[in-house]
């Protein structure tokens, strides 16, 4: 194929969903239409099926929940995806408003019973700035659910986007029997089938068929009516720009556990969702056909797999063609590096991979000097700045608990903050000798934790700090007024990995009250670039 074949069936996206809205189950589902799984759920003995799920750590698997994101790639009716997946707790990472960074689109997932939740509207807060497309999931129809036309009001007043309803529910819960798929104008039945194992059989008939007629009962089938005559005379109409534009999204009712509705959303998802478009890099846009291969690292993880015990680097390729052993510059370091080491992966399976295009994601291993946010190009002039960071709201001191494990403790916690698990920041005149550590959320903390014992046999102890917000300071602040600062009671200077220096306060007020006193020293909530400007991407709300 030609390289601009290759990018248009380039698919490439993230789930995102607040805790137990079904987002793995989704993820899971996607991979088994997709041929990338044979079976899903329960059913079957587990040494039948392949390593299907993208939760890898144990101590994912312990918590039911995912804690790290990783990367999917498969084949589905001639598109390649990539298919990212995102932590799915409340306490969720940095992590996952980098992986925002690295797709094209997003399909958000929301459980029907409870409607629009806390961090849903967090996550979609950012890729509504970056302006991402994104597609919604009703999910859990086969269960009493909030009425649909509640579901699409709470979409456009909760989250301020317009909605287009691509399929209407036959009823929810115990009388929920299947959708019309509107712009097609016909009926798929909804079949249970044993765990939601095997693809959800489907009938397709229209809803003026007497056999949708013998299938709904009267009320539900007058219900439907109603509402898609209100739909057709008051709802949004479909714009495929505004899609795009991500100021309207195409709305999908179904059951993920049953897969009923799946195949709906991710037909539909690969039709009108977008190939890879350009970037921006500085001020020049980077098109995906530029024949220069540019990407970025928007991901750092080690120890995926206990066999390699390795360090990863994922890479989001952002125009030309990737091939294995070329030689490109490391914009950071300005070294020229050479690619050989270059994997396709599929959660914690890998195999190596020769070529890859614009929205592909690699991962390469063994480049200790690649940093989060670092550009990787042929084209050395070019200086993506895509990632964000984001002001913490949870402080700790870790100590090493045993005098023996010290070197192993350092080693592995330099690790864990080259991936940006957590934050470091070292305060000034301090005599705490245990670093202190700064995440969005603190579950953060037991990850760090986690991972030192399992992974670098370093057993450690968390200490809670008191402060609550952080605030960079702007670089244009002379380094003698720093010195003579004068601090709220309980505030303190501090200066992050990159001599940044940034204020810890212990209050929202102290924060104001700070502000008010020194109203010329400017604070943000996101680091300054050298020129004092913040970074283009602000905190999450």
């Amino acid at each position: 194929m030609q390289i601009n074949d290759e990018i248009a069936r380039r698919r490439t996206f993230a789930i995102i969903s607040h805790p137990d809205a079904g987002k793995t189950t989704l993820t899971e589902k996607f991979l088994l239409y997709g041929g990338a799984v044979q079976l899903a759920g329960s059913v079957g003995a587990r040494k039948n099926q392949r390593a299907a799920t993208s939760d890898w750590m144990e101590l994912e698997r312990k918590r039911g929940i995912s804690i790290s994101s990783t990367v999917l790639q498969f084949d589905y009716a001639g598109y390649r995806i990539n298919l990212l997946d995102t932590p799915g707790h409340k306490d969720f990472s940095e992590d996952t408003y980098r992986v925002l960074t690295a797709v094209d689109a997003v399909v958000m997932v929301i459980d029907a019973a409870k409607g629009i939740e806390s961090q849903t509207r967090k996550l979609f807060e950012i890729c509504r700035r970056r302006g991402v497309p994104i597609f919604t999931f009703m999910n859990k129809l086969d269960r009493p659910t909030l009425e649909p036309l509640v579901l699409l009001d709470q979409l456009e007043e909760v989250l301020g986007i317009s909605a287009f309803a691509m399929n209407w529910p036959l009823g929810t819960g115990p009388a929920f029997k299947g959708v019309f798929e509107r712009l097609g104008k016909q009926v798929h039945f909804f079949e249970r089938t044993s765990a939601g194992a095997y693809r959800a059989p489907v009938s397709i008939h229209d809803l003026s068929d007497p056999l949708v007629r013998e299938k709904l009962s009267d009320d539900v089938y007058l219900n439907v009516v109603e509402e898609l005559g209100m739909l057709d005379a008051a709802g949004a109409s479909f714009d495929q720009e505004a899609v795009l534009a991500g100021k309207l999204t195409p709305v999908f009712f179904g059951s993920a556990v049953n897969n009923f509705g799946v195949q709906l959303l991710l037909d539909a998802f690969l039709a009108h969702s977008t190939p890879p478009r350009a970037r921006v890099a500085g001020e020049t846009p980077v098109n995906p056909d530029d024949p220069n291969f540019s990407g970025f690292v928007f991901k750092i993880q080690a120890n995926m797999d206990p066999r390699h015990r390795d360090r990863i680097a994922f890479v989001r390729v952002c125009s030309g063609k990737f091939t294995r052993d070329m030689a490109v510059t490391h914009v950071q370091s300005g070294k020229r590096v050479r690619l050989s080491s270059s994997h396709k992966l599929f959660g914690q399976e890998r195999e190596t991979i020769d070529e890859a295009f614009a929205g592909d994601v690699i991962g390469l291993v063994g480049h200790a000097g690649f940093g989060i946010g670092d550009t990787l190009t042929e084209e050395p002039s070019l200086v993506f700045d895509e990632i964000p960071r984001f002001a913490p709201e949870c402080f700790a001191y870790l100590h090493a608990t045993a005098t023996s494990q010290s070197k192993r403790f350092r080693e592995g916690l330099e690790q864990l903050l080259q991936e940006g698990v957590v934050q470091q920041f070292q305060i000034k005149d301090s005599s705490q000798r245990a670093p202190l550590l700064a995440a969005v959320g603190p579950l953060q903390f037991e990850v760090v934790q986690y991972r030192l014992e399992s992974e670098y046999g370093a057993e450690s102890r968390l200490e809670s700090a008191s402060w609550e917000l952080l605030r960079w300071v702007s670089p244009e602040t002379p380094a003698s007024t720093l010195a003579e600062l004068s601090l709220p009671s309980g505030a303190k200077l501090a200066y992050d990995a990159k001599e940044q220096p940034a204020i810890l306060f212990p209050s929202e007020w102290s924060l104001r009250y700070f502000e008010k006193q020194h109203p010329s020293i400017r604070l943000a909530d996101v680091p300054f670039k050298k020129d004092g400007e913040t970074q283009r991407v602000a905190a999450a709300v």
